[in-house]
């Protein structure tokens, strides 16, 4: 399977099926400006997101975190700085996982999924990894591509957990 190299997030978190990179790439306002609502709202429990005050709806756009447009809270991210100080491509190689970085992850969705996607990665290697990711965020009875976090499919409306 072919699959762009800058959706491998070394913590995990396959960009492919990110929110932010499918709002910018569909150019769905109505999406852009939930998501800046929800990063600017905060994670219940765990405070605001630092610099969330700063987001915009035109700032809801990302090529992958590994890319040279990467979201806003991509560009400094402390697992993707960790992960490269150490030489790894990502979490799944490090014996310190899961890290104080993961268990402070900001986003509980994005801290389930990391914590669910790590040890598949380390146990299927990469294209396997990507693959499983795209083919697990499908609506059940439709089938439309859905992303992260997704409660609801957007064109059938079926509840959905996928995480």
């Amino acid at each position: 399977m072919e699959y762009n190299p800058d959706f491998a997030a070394p913590c995990g978190l396959y960009c492919g099926v990110c929110a932010i990179h499918m709002a910018g790439r569909d150019q769905n306002r109505k999406l852009q400006e939930k998501l800046v609502n929800l990063y600017k709202g905060g994670t219940p429990g765990k405070g605001s997101i630092p610099n969330a005050d700063q987001l915009t709806v035109e700032g809801m756009r990302c090529e992958g975190c590994l890319s040279a447009e990467p979201f806003f809270f991509c560009k400094t991210c402390d697992i993707k700085s960790c992960t490269a100080e150490k030489g790894y491509e990502g979490c799944h190689q490090c014996d310190d996982f899961p890290c104080e970085l993961i268990d402070n992850f900001s986003m509980a969705v994005g801290k389930k999924v990391i914590l669910r996607a790590i040890p598949h990665w380390r146990e299927v290697g990469t294209a396997q990894w990507i693959a499983d990711e795209e083919a697990r965020y499908h609506c059940p009875e439709c089938g439309n591509k859905l992303f992260r976090g997704a409660m609801r499919c957007n064109q059938c409306k079926t509840e959905v957990s996928l995480d």
